[in-house]
């Protein structure tokens, strides 16, 4: 009887081994590189090794991103102890500067029709190349040895991804793989799975065939807080935290006790802080920015009649422009110049509107105190002339009066002056 209960319990354990499905993981990155990015692709390789996955694919189309990120996620990659696919796709899609690292780093590298792959070469500040300058030749220099270093490690043409980084070379996918850059060229992902299905590569520490018969693709979803992470760290987001912190503290300044405006502006400067400290920031750029706030602040205060809120509106452009300074290609990173634009527009817009209301209420007679009473008109409750005193009513209040002429009860009278609580008036 136990024979027959362990052979029932083999077969059992057989047959779920024999009909399990192999596991392949997949995660999709179409956005530029950044910290998100690298977190993510580090949280995907090791939930991967943990499931004892046939292989990692990563559907892959970016312009390009943060080196230090992308340095972390190559090191990822060369280090996994699962076999990792790229996948630049679908059609359309590039792998830009930052993306060829990857796509090179990669165990297995593939392409979909109507992609391409390229261009790494760093560049200066207005986009322009910069061959004289010794900052750009170190840049240069450090990228063509990090990417020699990953086509040997990964056995790839050497020469053609040295030259993405010297000469900004693109490929096609058909180009890409007459050069030896890539694999494979699959339109679609079970295409792919063909194509790698039996292929031996090389791991940290041993070789691994891939097995993607009977496989279960599971896609391998963002964590709510690696969305916020990439939701942040977008130049343009980090950009709007900035400003709606810096106008939520210039309310709450301008009026204390609002609270919500100085606890929105809290909150969105603390997180812009956060997103900023992961980019290239330039701290001139940011110091404009300031400065720009601090005329705006004394516009409400010195009357400029203008100046100062010129100044500001100079200070933030220029601001807003230097603020992310990228320094290199690989470096894809900046604030869109339609935001740049419209922000400055809105906030010289709202900052004249206070100038103009500024100088109106500057310029505008008193309404109040004895200047106030100048020019008013009231009306006589009593008789009187030069001689005598009488009794006016001037907003509601009621006056000793003189006057030169006589002034009858019920005439309508125009104050011309006022000394010692009693005003001079004449008849209308």
């Amino acid at each position: 009887m136990k024979s027959i209960i362990n052979t029932i319990l083999f077969l059992l354990i057989f047959a779920s081994v024999s009909f399990a499905k192999n596991k392949v993981i997949m995660i999709d990155i179409n956005s530029g590189i950044g910290p998100a990015t690298a977190e993510y692709i580090h949280s995907a390789i090791k939930y991967s090794e943990e499931q004892q996955a046939e292989a990692l694919i990563i559907k892959l189309n970016t312009p390009g991103g943060l080196l230090e990120s992308t340095r972390g996620i190559v090191s990822n990659l060369l280090s996994s102890e699962v076999p990792v696919v790229v996948y630049v796709a679908p059609a359309g899609a590039r792998a830009g500067s930052a993306g060829v690292f990857i796509t090179l780093a990669a165990n297995v590298a593939v392409m979909a029709p109507g992609t391409n792959i390229g261009a790494a070469h760093p560049v200066g500040l207005g986009g322009q190349s910069d061959t004289n300058s010794a900052m750009t030749d170190k840049i240069t220099n450090d990228a063509s040895a990090f990417m020699r270093t990953i086509a040997k490690k990964r056995n790839r043409n050497v020469e053609w991804a040295e030259l993405t980084v010297r000469k900004s070379i693109s490929a096609t996918e058909n180009e890409a793989l007459d050069s030896g850059a890539i694999d494979f060229i699959c339109p679609n992902i079970d295409s792919l799975l063909t194509a790698i299905n039996g292929l031996s590569v090389e791991l940290q520490s041993t070789t691994f065939t891939i097995n993607t018969n009977n496989v279960e693709i599971e896609n391998y979803e963002q964590s709510w807080r690696m969305k916020l992470l990439a939701l942040i760290s977008d130049p343009n987001i980090a950009y709007l935290l900035l400003m709606l912190g810096i106008y939520g503290i210039f309310f709450e300044l301008y009026n204390p006790g609002s609270i919500f405006p100085g606890v929105i502006g809290g909150i969105s400067i603390i997180l812009a802080a956060y997103s900023l400290q992961m980019m290239p920031v330039n701290y001139a750029g940011l110091a404009l920015i300031l400065l720009a706030v601090v005329l705006f602040l004394l516009e409400i205060k010195v009357p400029s009649y203008g100046m100062l809120t010129i100044g500001g509106v100079i200070s933030i452009l220029l601001g807003s422009l230097m603020l992310i300074e990228p320094e290199s290609e690989l470096e894809f990173v900046s604030i869109s110049m339609s935001l740049i634009i419209t922000v400055v527009i809105l906030t010289a817009l709202f900052f004249i509107f206070i100038a103009a209301l500024g100088i109106k209420a500057q310029s505008k007679k008193d309404a109040s105190g004895k200047e106030g009473l100048i020019s008013e008109i009231g009306v006589a409750l009593t008789d009187f002339d030069a001689k005598f005193k009488g009794k006016v009513r001037v907003h509601g209040e009621i006056w000793n009066a003189t006057s030169d002429d006589n002034i009858k009860e019920g005439d309508e009278i125009i104050v011309s002056a006022v000394k010692n609580m009693v005003l001079s008036v004449k008849r209308k």
